[in-house]
Order: C-alpha cells, then structure tokens, then sequence
C-alpha cells in the first residue's frame, strides 16, 4: 500500500536521506560478527537506530529494513529481485533455476507449472496422507522412548512432501539422508552468509569437508528420484510429473538442470521450514501444557472419538491459531534479503542500484511496536476480534506478493493436522539433555529438543 504525498511536487524535490549506519561494527568483519554470534538480538534491535538502517557484512554494505510497512513494500516492489547474501549462500543447493531462486519470465512460468498441486482443491486430496503420517508419528511414540525430535520432525515434513508430490516409496529409504544432507548444509550456508570469507571456504578443513559432502549427496540423491521416476515409466497425477512433462516458453522440454533445481526446490525448503516448525510447535506443547490440554478439547468437541481427518481442520480454529502464533515467534525463515535494480527510494532513504538489502520476520513478527505483551505465546491474539490489530506486514510467515509461498495452505493444512493429532494424545516432557536454545542457520528451530511424549 503507498500514500501519495499531499503536496507532489514538494515530494519531488525533497533530497533523500542516506540511511544511517547501525553501530557496533568492527574491522574487516563488520557487522558480521554481531549477526554470527547473536543474530536474534542484533536484528531485533535495529529498529531503535531508523526503519533503514546501513550494515558492513565483510566488505558489501547492506541495507536493513526495519519496519512491517516498508518489508511490505519491498516484498511487493518491482525495484528488488530474489538475490544478495541469502540466496548467494543457497546457490550450491537449490541452483539458479528454481522456483526459490529464479526471478523474472522463468519465476512466473515455473510457479505456473506448480500452482495446480497447491490450488485449495487440490489440497484435500492430500489429506488421507497427512493424517497417515501423523498417526504414524504418534503410534511410534507409545514406546516411551526418548524422542529425537530433530530427526522425528524431519522426517514426518520428508514424508509428506514426497509421498504428496512425489508419489511413491523411492523416498522412504532416503529420508534420513535428507534429513542429515539439511542439517549440515543449512548451518553452514548461514556461516556464509553472515562471514563472506570467500577462498576460506575452499580450504579443506573439517567443517568445509562435511558441507562438500552433505551438498554432493544431496544432488545425487535428487538425480535418483528423477531417474527412478523416469525408469518406473509410471505418471502419477503429482507435481514430480509435472515438471517431467513441463514446456518452456517454445515449447520444448524444460531443461534436466531446471528439473533438478524444482525438485531440490520442492523437497529441500519445504521440507526444511515445515520439519524446523513442527520442532517449535513440540517446544510450545512442552513448555506451555495448558495450550495442548486446550487443543485436546477442541479435538474432543469437533471430533469426538474417531480419528482427526483432513476434512475436520477448517473447524479446528484454536489449533489453526496455535500453529500461527508459533509462526509468529518462532518462524522458520526468519531472515531473507532481496536485490535493487534500480535507484529507488524505500521510507525516504536513497536505495542505489546494485544495493542488498536483508530483513528479519523473527524481529518484525516480536516487535512491541506491533503486538501488545510481543513476547507472551497467545494463540487467542488471532482471534477475529483482535487479529485486526496487527499491522499490515506485521504478521506474513509465507511472504507476500509473486514470491509468496506456493504451499502455504498445504502446510497449514499439515501442520494444523499434525498438531491436533499429538497433542490430543501426549502431553511432553524435556528429557536429559534436551536444549531448547535455537539453532540459528538459515532456518530457525529448536537446537536440540529430547522429549518424553505422556499419553493422556
């Protein structure tokens, strides 16, 4: 939304402002150090210095944008593109040449050939497999064990996305590949990012030889799915043929680079954010006990005694409220940057062409300026009545405009199911040596969590 000035031709010649420079930097490393040993505070803290803000990130200045409304208005802007520090660093995964990362004509055809497995009617199709895997989840947790629950959400998020949108079994042996490949590389792309150390990443030390060798087999592993696909001869209605059969604008086949980049695109982002979220919403359950009874009683009312089914989760209100207000403090993609391509000006402030510029929903999404009590867990703020307080931008953890999320019903959807379904069964306590402190990569999630799931 933009405001036109009052007096235009005043606006015109009004000079813009450079932004000023956040403090605390220090030599050759700049900003970066402060963003790599405490990111969370750093950036929720550059609000209180201007909604624009410079930063040295080795020797590139960024610029950091503060504010829900001028996020708002670079999300939706022509004048910034998918690029700079974030997508640098992701480039070795997810390619030049997928959704996630492709701006322009090639964006606009690719989110085409995806949009239909994500279209609202095309979702509840996907619903008998959501609730499998959830019940699967729980049914393994009777045993009362100690829950890994890096490992147990990861794999639940690999198994819908493949069995979703790549039908077939291919993936069941992999997913603990996928999951240890995500783990490696998601640390240490946000090194990368925040510490643009170049040729230092080359040497073959310890952690640079364990990134090389999760991102290898990685890509080897989404040639196979390919391949087994393509040797099966089978075309199951999913989104894996789709891209198989896919035409560029000429009609010809779309290239196997741009096959591969979709496939890393669907199973490696999606995968990663929904696994990192189900992590937080099992920290909630742990930590807040009064919310999961609540859950169990909304279950009980909308369901009764059969088991919870896709078609039950538009009712499910108060879960649905759950999983946003987890999104809201702890959101999975709590950072992301984007590039200018032309001089343009965002809140006043001169932005040059060529500029990056990075912002953070975590510090958006718990600003005070905001949200009343910003730091208290309450799913009843996005109750009708007081949702409406929110500022506009304040609250978008699937993103805004042409690079909004695709699956964003998909996983709500998902994660609404799963969460009525564990926690109407279990209620959970930390084990020995759970740490709940983030991890803090290019995703956010618990570093840690060891529970014990109680049957109610």
């Amino acid at each position: 939304m933009s405001v036109e000035p009052a007096n235009p031709r005043a606006a015109e010649v009004s000079p813009l402002r450079e932004p000023p420079v956040a403090g605390g930097g220090v030599p050759v490393l700049g900003h970066g150090w402060k963003l790599a040993r405490d990111p969370l505070s750093f950036m929720s803290r550059l609000r209180d210095h201007g909604d624009v803000v410079r930063l040295k990130l080795g020797p590139k200045t960024v610029y950091a944008v503060t504010t829900p409304a001028l996020t708002g208005a670079v999300a939706l802007s022509p004048d910034y593109i998918i690029a700079g520090p974030l997508w640098e660093s992701l480039e070795d995964l997810l390619g030049k040449e997928g959704v996630a990362t492709a701006n322009g004509p090639l964006h606009r055809r690719q989110r085409r050939t995806i949009q239909p497995a994500f279209k609202l009617d095309a979702i509840p199709a996907y619903g008998p497999i959501m609730a499998e895997e959830a019940y699967a989840l729980a049914e393994r947790w009777r045993s009362g064990e100690v829950l890994d629950v890096t490992a147990e959400s990861f794999r639940l998020a690999v198994r819908v996305t493949a069995r979703c949108l790549m039908r077939g079994s291919s993936m069941d042996a992999r997913a603990e590949r996928v999951c240890a490949d995500l783990a490696t590389l998601f640390s240490g792309m946000y090194q990368r990012m925040v510490v643009p150390l170049g040729p230092l990443y080359k040497v073959p030390l310890p952690a640079n030889r364990e990134f090389n060798r999760a991102l290898a087999d990685l890509h080897v592993l989404v040639d196979e799915i390919v391949a087994d696909r393509r040797a099966s001869g089978q075309k199951p209605n999913d989104l894996l043929t789709a891209l198989l059969e896919a035409r560029d604008e000429h009609g010809d086949p779309i290239g196997e680079q741009e096959i591969h980049d979709q496939v890393i695109a669907i199973l490696t982002p999606g995968s990663e954010t929904v696994g990192a979220t189900v992590m937080s919403l099992l920290l909630v359950l742990t930590e807040h006990p009064e919310v999961g009874e609540r859950i169990r009683e909304e279950v009980k009312t909308v369901v009764g005694d059969r088991p919870v089914a896709f078609e039950d989760v538009h009712e499910l209100r108060y879960t649905a409220n759950v999983v946003v207000e987890t999104l809201r403090l702890y959101p999975a993609v709590w950072i992301l940057t984007r590039r200018a391509v032309t001089d343009t000006e965002l809140g006043g402030y001169r932005i040059p062409r060529g500029a990056d510029l990075v912002y953070s929903p975590y510090a958006i999404q718990r600003d005070r300026r905001s949200y009343e009590r910003h730091e208290e867990f309450d799913p009843d703020r996005w109750l009708p009545e007081r949702s409406g307080n929110v500022p506009k931008y304040a609250m978008s953890p699937f993103s805004v405009g042409n690079r909004k999320c695709p699956s964003d019903h998909f996983s709500m959807a998902e994660l609404t199911l799963v969460t009525a379904v564990v926690a109407s069964a279990y209620r959970f306590e930390h084990a020995p040596g759970s740490d709940s402190r983030p991890r803090i990569g290019i995703t956010l999630r618990p570093r840690g969590l060891m529970l014990r799931a109680v049957p109610r």
